[in-house]
């Protein structure tokens, strides 16, 4: 499904800038995601997804908080990899099913102040940033901090840059994946 337009690197077709990035990503998951080999045809665009990511997962927003973020932006810019490669990331966590759905089907969270966090990260993307006062006061009402707007923000751009490329490159879904594939809604 990928266009033939870029290849799908592996370790040993990959520009050599790409490679460490490409091979400590092997380490790590025990596989090479054809994502990661597509993104590697530009090795500064992967390695900036890769550290962007490292980044977001150091901030002070709780595994399943950046899970909600990237879900959402994943959902909102409709790559059905990033969707269940956070699925199942989400499933990995232990995050009740009722959760995990609605962030797939854009409904109402069952938790307010995950719920807050997910409007909170519309927002963010409805208004480039901008977001307005009563939006920022609603998301701090919730029992977050000023930094975890700025986490929000960070996770935004780390996760806009995977979905951008995965979408402008069709990556295809992993078969690990496969069991949690998600299709938008129309």
């Amino acid at each position: 499904m990928s266009r033939s337009t870029f290849p799908v690197h592996t370790l040993d077709t990959a520009p050599d800038p790409a490679r460490p990035a490409m091979a400590g990503v092997h380490r790590k998951l025990g596989h090479l995601p054809d994502g990661v080999g597509l993104m590697a045809e530009s090795p500064e665009l992967l390695k900036g997804f890769l550290a962007a990511s490292a980044t977001f997962e150091a901030t002070d927003l709780a595994p399943v908080e950046r899970e909600v973020v990237v879900l959402t932006v994943a959902t909102r810019n409709r790559c059905h990899l990033c969707v269940a490669m956070h699925t199942a990331t989400l499933t990995r966590l232990g995050a009740a099913a009722e959760l995990i759905a609605a962030l797939r089907d854009g409904t109402e969270l069952p938790e307010p102040r995950l719920a807050a966090l997910r409007r909170f990260t519309l927002a963010v993307l409805d208004h480039a940033g901008d977001v307005p006062d009563d939006e920022l006061t609603a998301f701090l009402d919730a029992g977050y901090r000023p930094r975890h707007a700025l986490d929000v923000v960070l996770g935004v751009g780390t996760y806009t840059i995977s979905t951008f490329a995965n979408r402008l490159t069709r990556a295809p879904l992993d078969p690990p994946l496969t069991g949690y594939a998600w299709e938008p809604v129309v």
